[in-house]
């Protein structure tokens, strides 16, 4: 038996059900031990050991709660900051995941400490299973892991490039445009993976990483995505703007856009004055 559990809102019925679904030895006659200790606690709960009676278990399991620690997970983290923050905040060395760069779904989590590692990876990756397959059903109607991953791939791309939401679709629509022409896409953002999520694309990172994800040497989309995604940046990866252009500079806190090289040339002067 896990030492955390976790417990779904619902009556003692559904409760045993579900312990009983998890493999845990819990009957319906055992409602009536359940109820004299009181009702089940919705959310999970340290049973502080992994041993125990019958008896003991019903009694924690209606009067036990888990430590919990926040867990924020932002759109355009990397998996190896995201790791890395659930590593110290439950005290799980060397915590690794076996998910897609990409994958994990942006949210606030709060998870108890003294979760498995394995707990873990398994409670990110059904929270975000659910959630990517509501968003791949929506906008292609059916579940294909293999067309949906290289949507997440330029969504990643856009969640790094992007000022804001609404530049997304102009984002997407560059990417898409620049595909097409048979044009490197020479995205910044893309050199984001990583340890390097943080750090400023230089010259030097463009002319010295050999890595499938320098869009500046190789033609194409990178093999993985660059980092999580949020619904917004999905979207627009699905749903590119239709407009014709093929450059953009920042330009303050937003890009200015161009359809031609000397358009964007004119941009880039326009933006050093």
């Amino acid at each position: 038996m896990n030492r955390i559990i976790y417990i779904p809102k619902g009556n003692i019925n559904s409760t045993i059900k579900i312990l009983q679904k998890n493999g845990i030895d819990v009957l319906l006659v055992d409602e009536i031990f359940i109820k004299m200790f009181g009702y089940p606690q919705a959310g999970w709960i340290d049973l502080k050991s992994y041993k125990m009676t019958k008896l003991d278990f019903l009694y924690k399991l209606t009067n036990s709660k888990a430590a919990l620690v926040k867990i924020v997970i932002i759109p355009g983290e990397t998996n190896y900051f995201i790791y890395k923050q659930i590593e110290k905040k439950l005290k799980l060395p060397n915590f690794r995941c076996k998910i897609d760069e990409g994958f994990i779904k942006p949210d606030t989590y709060f998870l108890p400490i003294g979760m498995p590692r394995e707990q873990v990876c398994k409670y990110l990756y059904d929270k975000s299973l659910k959630w990517h397959k509501f968003i791949c059903n929506k906008f292609l109607g059916v579940w294909n892991y293999k067309i949906y991953y290289k949507k997440l791939i330029i969504a990643s791309i856009i969640q790094k490039e992007a000022a804001d939401s609404k530049e997304m679709p102009l984002i997407s629509a560059v990417i898409y445009n620049r595909l097409k022409k048979h044009m490197k896409l020479q995205m910044d953002g893309a050199l984001n993976y990583g340890k390097y999520s943080h750090k400023k694309i230089t010259s030097k990172r463009i002319k010295h990483d050999n890595t499938f994800y320098n869009t500046y040497k190789f033609y194409g989309l990178p093999k993985k995505a660059i980092c999580v995604v949020s619904f917004s940046a999905i979207k627009a990866a699905f749903f590119p703007a239709h407009v014709k252009y093929l450059y953009f500079v920042k330009c303050g806190k937003r890009h200015l856009f161009a359809t031609s090289y000397a358009q964007h040339l004119r941009n880039i002067r326009k933006c050093k004055r």
